[in-house]
């Protein structure tokens, strides 16, 4: 029986349509593969009987066309050592393209905007560790397609974590792990759109005769809505809601965290986005007496408030500021990630639902969302039941700690007109400015190699409140052996102390 063409050597994908025959397309086709650099100088390519019977054509048609570009000097070949692309047969280089102008300026040697933790902590050796154990103990129905909900180890695990370390009530059955925190807004924005979400302000208690037609029993409906977002906040989680066919509202925001009384005042919101542990990006956590107008408002309405814990483990100055849901699993959607707590390349996170919720979400992940790898769902769970994640983020909370300090020292020391605030927990600060000073300082920053984010780019356009000026420092994000580098350039880059006169 004939060997089947998959038992040969490496793969090469070569079209041999055109003039010439079998042998000139042939000849064609591995000239320009070595000639647009697909085949690297060095690479060594299938013996003759191998390309033949991958080919379908005869073994003397592929010996003489190596022939003739050993000749042409595209390949070489000595005895004993197969045929190879020649070391000199570099392919065409495509030409580097020109500055804009003048002002081009490098990229930038420092990264300070927000959104990524230190990737280079990643804890390789403990997550290889834990990637093995889970492989090894994997059941073989693990290795298929996966389900919308997510891995049952995973989401078990979950629920004990989250309950001790955040305060979260959580039932492995209301978890639903997604591909990212992004993920789980559109599933819960859509599921909304379609679902239903709040009735407005006017229909928060009324009975079931009162209810229009259409409404659920619990007094959802389907149809338009609004989600109220912070008047600071970032513009993409307003798109990924507008996408799903909801609008936005903003709240302003202060000293104290979102001004939530205002939800009293908005009608057909049916749900709120709040970042209650660590606002994003101003870094205060939600005042108590606000988290409980949000709950309240949520209970009398019908709506949802939306946690986004994306940053909630770590704090440094007092015990972490507990998880909202904790105080009303049934009013509020809890979602979490390892994006800042791991890497934003593993692509986990994950959502408690209210019970009512959980069958909506789920409908919509059902008609071809991504699916988390089920592997890296089953590495998670075994990080975390080993205790492995509980050692890591103790690691780098001491970490980001002692940079929090080493920035706030060289601010008091060099810069102390600067007032940095938002400090007590995150990977960032907010650096305050003088009003009208925030683009001059950030173009500033770029010309120390330093790329940087204002305070005015996380605002919501339609906000109403006054705007303010400052830099969002993201000190989380350069690694340990680059961060004096990076609090010189800052530095250079603030105004000077204003004179007296």
């Amino acid at each position: 029986m004939d060997k089947s063409w998959a038992t040969f050597g490496r793969d090469l994908h070569l079209d041999l349509t055109g003039p010439g025959g079998l042998r000139a397309g042939l000849t064609r086709a591995l000239r320009e593969a070595v000639r647009t650099g697909r085949l690297a100088p060095g690479t060594r390519l299938p013996s003759t009987r191998s390309l033949a019977a991958d080919l379908g054509i005869a073994r003397n048609t592929v010996a003489e066309t190596y022939a003739d570009l050993v000749a042409e000097g595209w390949l070489s070949a000595r005895q004993g050592s197969g045929t190879h692309v020649a070391d000199r047969a570099q392919p065409h280089a495509v030409p580097a393209r020109r500055p804009a102008g003048p002002g081009h300026r490098a990229a930038p040697r420092f990264d300070l905007t927000p959104g990524t933790p230190d990737v280079s902590a990643f804890p390789r050796t403990a997550w290889l560790a834990a990637a093995r154990r889970a492989l090894t103990a994997a059941p073989h129905e693990a290795f298929g397609y996966g389900t919308a909900r997510g891995r049952p180890e995973l989401r078990a695990v979950l629920a004990d974590y989250l309950a001790r370390a955040r305060g979260v009530r959580a039932d492995p059955e209301r978890i639903v792990v997604c591909a990212g925190f992004m993920q789980g807004l559109a599933l819960v924005s859509r599921a909304l759109r379609a679902a239903g979400g709040g009735p407005g302000r006017a229909a928060g208690r009324r009975g079931a005769a009162d209810r229009g037609p259409g409404t659920t029993p619990d007094g959802w409906r389907p149809g338009d809505g609004t989600v109220a977002t912070e008047s600071y906040g970032l513009d993409f989680h307003r798109h990924v809601i507008g996408r799903a066919g909801l609008r936005t509202v903003p709240l302003t925001v202060d000293a104290h965290g979102a001004r939530t009384a205002e939800l009293a005042g908005l009608d057909d919101v049916r749900a709120a986005l709040l970042t209650p542990a660590h606002q994003f990006p101003t870094g205060v956590p939600l005042h108590p007496g606000r988290r409980a107008e949000a709950l309240n408002w949520a209970a009398e309405h019908g709506a949802l408030i939306l946690e986004d814990d994306y940053d909630g483990e770590f704090r440094y100055d007092r015990q972490p500021v507990g998880a909202l849901q904790g105080l009303d699993p049934d009013r509020v959607v809890y979602m979490g990630t390892s994006s800042k707590s791991l890497a934003p390349a593993l692509r986990l996170s994950w959502m408690v639902l209210p019970d009512r919720l959980v069958d909506p979400v789920l409908a919509v992940k059902s008609t071809g969302e991504w699916q988390s790898g089920s592997l890296d769902q089953l590495t998670l769970a075994e990080f975390l039941s080993s205790g492995a994640y509980d050692r890591h983020l103790r690691g780098m909370r001491l970490r980001y700690r002692r940079r929090r300090d080493a920035l706030v020292a060289a601010l008091a020391a060099h810069a102390p007109h600067v007032r940095v605030s938002g400090i007590a927990a995150g990977l960032h600060a907010v650096l305050e400015l003088p009003p009208g000073t925030e683009q001059s300082i950030v173009t500033a920053a770029r010309w120390q190699g330093l790329a940087l984010e204002g305070l005015s780019r996380f605002r919501d356009p339609a906000a109403t409140e006054p705007a303010r000026d400052g830099l969002v420092v993201a000190y989380g994000r350069p690694p340990d052996h680059s961060f004096a580098g990076v609090l010189d350039a800052l530095l250079r880059a603030l105004p000077p102390e204003p004179q007296a006169d």
